[in-house]
């Protein structure tokens, strides 16, 4: 039994000094003093051994198992410590280095200025709708006056996915939807995208966003838009702008006009950016034709509205003072970086 005890010894000496990692050590663990360890097996056979030479034979296996265990702990702890030692080694860390900074995403400046616009209209007890951008003819023509002969359905050069559904050219089609459910008064704007059949130039695109209004309750008059209108520049570009209206002509509004505001960069005075004028075009609104409140459902002798629609993209070239559109789309980081 000595012999087997100091050859089990010999062989767990062995295997632990021929160890390289931490999961070899542990394998000689378990192959000697696990519960199906050899050591374990000495102790079961114990029933063969005399009763008197029983404490003996216990006591030396005690001892077997204890310097077992100590080499295997004294043999973990330098592993460990060689490992922790190279580790250390290969992830030295020099202080002197620039620190690598975190690059950050932000909101794009037709974001930023939409959040804006929204603020102000939400402000003033509006709500935001959206709607389809696949659109029926229907909505996006004639239900805003635009029948099938009107030459505004060629000068919006329309994409069309067949005869009866196309790409909407503007948001109108969201306010013509909110019309038809009859749930008055109506005060809300319409922010989306829209597709033309544009050439891609400093202020065109076949892909832009816009942003349209609507006011449908009782009693409404030019008066109320005008006032609206002049609320929403000064909280946009400043409260010394002045808002300007010229006569204009489009087929989901009568009366219609073109807005301008005071150029914020000049004050009025005539600069480069307003090309002397003193006025930057900003928006066409009007109020609503009747004929498009019939054909929503809403009885033109009791209801009156009005609506305006502006370009996201012309808001934000004006608000940041950007000469090209095609900036707000290349998605350079120089450029973008800047807001």
């Amino acid at each position: 039994m000595k012999e087997k005890l100091e050859q089990i010894k010999a062989e767990a000496v062995a295997r632990i000094q021929a160890a390289d990692a931490p999961e070899k050590l542990n394998d000689v663990r378990v192959r000697y003093l696990g519960k199906k360890g050899e050591l374990t097996a000495v102790l079961k056979g114990m029933k063969d051994v005399a009763p008197e030479d029983r404490p003996k034979v216990g006591q030396m296996v005690n001892d077997t198992r204890a310097a077992i265990e100590a080499l295997l702990e004294e043999s973990k702890t330098k592993m460990e410590r060689a490992i922790r030692e190279q580790k250390m080694k290969e992830e030295v860390i020099d202080v002197t280095l620039p620190s690598k900074k975190n690059i950050m995403g932000h909101r794009h400046p037709n974001t930023i200025a939409l959040e804006e616009v929204e603020r102000i209209f939400v402000g003033m007890g509006y709500e935001v709708v959206e709607g389809p951008e696949v659109e029926y003819d229907e909505y996006n023509f004639e239900k805003l006056n635009i029948p099938a002969d009107h030459p505004a359905k060629d000068e919006q050069d329309t994409f069309y996915i067949n005869k009866d559904i196309v790409l909407r050219t503007q948001t109108s089609p969201v306010q013509a939807r909110v019309m038809e459910q009859g749930k008055l008064p109506i005060r809300m704007i319409a922010p989306g995208r829209v597709f033309r059949s544009d050439e891609v130039d400093a202020t065109h695109s076949p892909s832009f966003h816009q942003i349209e209004g609507l006011v449908i309750d009782k009693n409404i008059s030019f008066a109320d838009l005008k006032g609206t209108l002049e609320v929403f520049a000064k909280e946009l570009f400043g409260p010394e702008t002045k808002t300007k209206f010229r006569p204009h002509h489009f087929p989901f509004t009568e009366p219609s006009a073109e807005v301008d505001v005071s150029c914020f960069k000049c004050g009025g005075k005539g600069c480069r950016f307003c090309k002397g004028s003193g006025w930057i075009e900003i928006l066409g609104c009007g109020m609503v034709h009747p004929h498009v409140l019939e054909m929503c459902g809403i009885d033109p002798e009791e209801y009156g509205g009005f609506a305006f629609g502006v370009g996201l993209e012309r808001i934000a070239l004006l608000k940041y003072e950007i000469d090209d559109m095609r900036l707000l789309y290349e998605n350079d980081i120089r450029f973008l970086k800047q807001f």
